[in-house]
């Protein structure tokens, strides 16, 4: 028998958000906007108590009083997805960094272009920073939740970590 999959939604300063998971650990959190969203699992009750935690945490986040998150995950994907998603954790707060450098440090140079396609297929957006990453030119690049969002949390990040640095 398996866990009991959940989902709640909530409004936040990015649009309407959607966290799924089970009684133990966070699998997705998708925007609005998100493109490749599967449809929510057939067992799938809408309750707020099994994810109560996550939705605290993802709204300090969003307001600026979290830098990172401490919430137990369960991300699924490819064996490629899981070490790009794995990776993108290593991100710190506040910086960016290009799809070219995770390939490199994946120990697959050259393969920026999947790693793009792996950042937007993560079904963990905030929570696993795939906003964090940007074309090496400097550009945006795309962002599966949309580019005004990661906008919103790019310039959030840059404007907390300068707060946090000068304390």
């Amino acid at each position: 028998m398996g866990m009991k999959n959940y989902f709640t939604e909530f409004l936040s300063p990015i649009g309407p958000l959607q966290l799924r998971g089970t009684a133990t650990a966070l699998r997705s959190l998708f925007l609005a906007g998100t493109r490749c969203r599967p449809p929510l699992p057939a067992d799938a009750l809408q309750d707020d108590a099994p994810l109560r935690q996550a939705r605290e945490q993802v709204e300090e986040f969003l307001a600026g009083r979290r830098f990172y998150f401490s919430l137990p995950i369960e991300m699924q994907g490819s064996r490629f997805q899981l070490l790009v998603w794995r990776e993108l954790l290593a991100i710190p707060y506040g910086q960016t960094t290009s799809y070219g450098e995770i390939s490199k440090r994946i120990g697959s140079p050259g393969a920026s272009r999947a790693v793009g396609s792996a950042n937007g297929r993560n079904p963990l957006s905030i929570v696993v920073p795939c906003h964090r990453v940007i074309a090496a030119t400097g550009a945006f690049g795309g962002y599966s939740g949309g580019r005004e969002q990661k906008r919103f949390l790019l310039s959030l990040e840059a404007k907390c970590a300068t707060a946090a640095v000068s304390l």
